[in-house]
């Protein structure tokens, strides 16, 4: 039942990071000193991404790079912004999901070891029970050769018939 529960939850919190991320978008391209921050931010994304770019594609790398203007700027940093949001929610998620399930085996695993441990104290148990029935058995077994199978089982011996005469 929890298992179903924390799927949705997580579900509905990467579903919920997108409106976050669109209204963190919004508000982070309205205040000023934020504003030079990411656009300084996204010039240098700029720069590296267009320099890999170029070096992908075989074109020039020592042309100078034109920085962006800055609307262009600051729609590009916020919308880095909003992804980074969206991936971390996710990947925070992720996390917790892995730990919830290693948590799940290794509570699991912690069952599997009593119960490995439970059936060899059983097997112990049973090992010294067959040992005290051996011992036992060996007891009976010197008994019936020194007294013989009367003798096992306390039986009186019959009377002869002399013994019945000198009882009269």
């Amino acid at each position: 039942m929890v298992l179903p529960l924390v799927k949705l939850g997580t579900l509905a919190l990467k579903t919920l990071s997108k409106p976050i991320a669109s209204r963190l978008k919004q508000q982070a391209g309205l205040h000023p000193q934020f504003r030079q921050f990411i656009v300084s931010m996204a010039q240098a994304n700029h720069r590296i991404t267009t320099t890999m770019q170029r070096r992908i594609y075989g074109h020039a790398t020592d042309v100078e790079i034109r920085p962006l203007n800055e609307e262009k700027a600051v729609q590009a940093a916020v919308d880095l912004i909003g992804e980074l949001f969206v991936f971390t929610v996710a990947g925070v998620a992720v996390i917790f999901e892995v730990q919830r399930s290693s948590r799940s085996e290794a509570r699991k695993e912690e069952i599997r070891k009593k119960e490995l441990e439970e059936l060899r104290q059983r097997d112990e148990n049973l090992a010294r029970e067959v040992e005290l029935l051996k011992h036992k058995l060996g007891e009976i077994e010197q008994l019936a050769k020194g007294r013989g199978l009367g003798g096992i089982f306390k039986l009186k011996p019959a009377q002869t018939e002399i013994e019945k005469s000198t009882a009269v």
